[in-house]
């Protein structure tokens, strides 16, 4: 069954903000090796559900980009962060 994109968009939230629990946790080193080792596995589970969202809605907006005419996708440059031109 399909998740209507506001679940989706709810579920990558849910997932992202899971995922950052799990990394402040493993960064203050306090836990068991068997916890770290367990967050470890769940913390790529919810990576690559992000990724897979993340990467659904790019090619979801390259087709509604693609509808109303041509485009050309480009880098971003991370020198042109930082130009406010």
């Amino acid at each position: 069954m399909a998740h209507s994109g506001k679940n989706q968009s709810i579920d990558f939230e849910k997932s992202l903000a899971e995922l950052e629990k799990i990394v402040r946790r493993m960064e203050q080193g306090e836990q068991s090796l068997e916890q770290t080792m367990k967050d470890f596995e769940r913390g790529m589970v919810l990576s690559e559900q992000c990724r897979k969202r993340l990467d659904a809605a790019q090619q979801q907006v390259e087709k509604l980009v693609a509808r109303h005419g041509e485009y050309k996708l480009e880098p971003v440059d991370e020198a042109d962060r930082d130009d406010p031109e």
